[in-house]
């Protein structure tokens, strides 16, 4: 195992934060993998999306405080200069790279689901490989919108004009987009929200990262509409982290 030392942490709001860690020069990933992270002096891991981008001198993270979590109950009080324990390889299978080229690609998200999604838009090679890029964040209140500001910034940036940002929330109803995202994908309002086409296994590609209730929910939808699930030896239209939805 590898001991990093934490440099930053941010408290999101009462029940999510994030934090950066040194980067060993030996630790290597792809944007959308995993690795699993605990404390020194304890055998409880948890699995933890990256979300630096691969070329980063730092690791970063996202999690959700869970108050009698064995591990984030410890791990929200860590603080710059604690130490945490990172395994020393990096998996997973919500990787660009198994995805048809030169397709529109959707990152749909809830929760903490965004965090691999933030790493795969800090890769500059997701932008050579794909024409269009839309992602898709839906959360309970706004203030759970991690990475809002990163999104927005890309968006309104001239180095990223083909992506666009469609975060949507549960149970605010002063947000301007609300509803479960699976309800609006249904519906057809995403797509009139980010005026593009229904999206289509020939054209496009679609990773799925959230709750396992939604990761089902989605990958039902895809198999029933006859998409094909990428993988490390087949190429497909659609992805998901196995790893978290089993």
């Amino acid at each position: 195992m590898l001991t990093e030392t934490v440099t930053e942490v941010n408290h999101i709001n009462s029940g999510l934060f994030s934090f950066k860690t040194t980067r060993s020069a030996s630790f290597r990933f792809e944007a959308g993998e995993f690795t699993m992270i605990g404390l020194p002096g304890t055998k409880l891991f948890r699995a933890y999306s990256m979300v630096s981008g691969p070329g980063e001198d730092y690791l970063e993270f996202l999690s959700v405080i869970v108050p009698d979590g064995p591990l984030t109950s410890k791990l929200k009080d860590i603080k710059v200069g604690d130490s945490v324990t990172v395994a020393p390889k990096a998996t997973g299978t919500l990787l660009a790279d198994i995805l048809t080229p030169k397709t529109n690609l959707w990152m749909i998200a809830t929760g903490t689901g965004i965090a691999p999604f933030v790493s795969i838009c800090r890769d500059p090679a997701t932008y050579t490989r794909f024409n269009k890029i839309f992602v898709c964040h839906t959360v309970r209140q706004q203030e759970d919108l991690a990475y809002r500001d990163f999104f927005m910034y890309l968006t309104a940036g001239t180095e990223t004009p083909r992506l666009q940002y469609f975060p949507t929330t549960t149970r605010d109803s002063a947000f301007p987009n609300t509803g479960r995202i699976t309800d609006l994908i249904d519906s057809g309002k995403v797509f009139e929200a980010l005026q593009t086409d229904p999206w289509k296994p020939e054209t496009d590609s679609v990773m799925i990262c959230g709750g396992p209730d939604f990761n089902r929910q989605m990958i039902d939808t895809m198999k029933q509409g006859g998409w094909t699930v990428g993988s490390h030896s087949a190429i497909g239209n659609f992805v998901y982290e196995k790893a978290f939805a089993a």
